[in-house]
């Protein structure tokens, strides 16, 4: 699987808000799970799972890495030197 983000691939290097919000939408699409069941599922209002996925980058951090971590996703920060991806 390529790990390298762009707008055909999946998971990988983030680099916007949208970026997330398109990763957060595929994952829970995957899993069959609706906004609302996910929504409840990670403890936050079906609106702000709307909005974190149509990319908002006013998101609340604390909130996103709930959803992130109820859909199974997740997070590694490295410094650019260290970029797995090299891209």
């Amino acid at each position: 699987m390529n790990t390298k983000t762009n707008s055909t691939t999946t998971y990988g290097k983030v680099t916007t808000a949208e970026d997330i919000g398109r990763i957060i939408r595929t994952k829970r699409k995957e899993t069959g799970a609706r906004q609302d069941m996910a929504a409840g599922m990670a403890e936050v209002g079906t609106k702000f799972l709307s909005q974190l996925e149509n990319g908002k980058e006013t998101a609340e951090l604390g909130k996103t890495l709930r959803v992130l971590r109820k859909l199974g996703l997740n997070v590694y920060i490295y410094p650019r030197s260290a970029d797995p991806i090299k891209g």
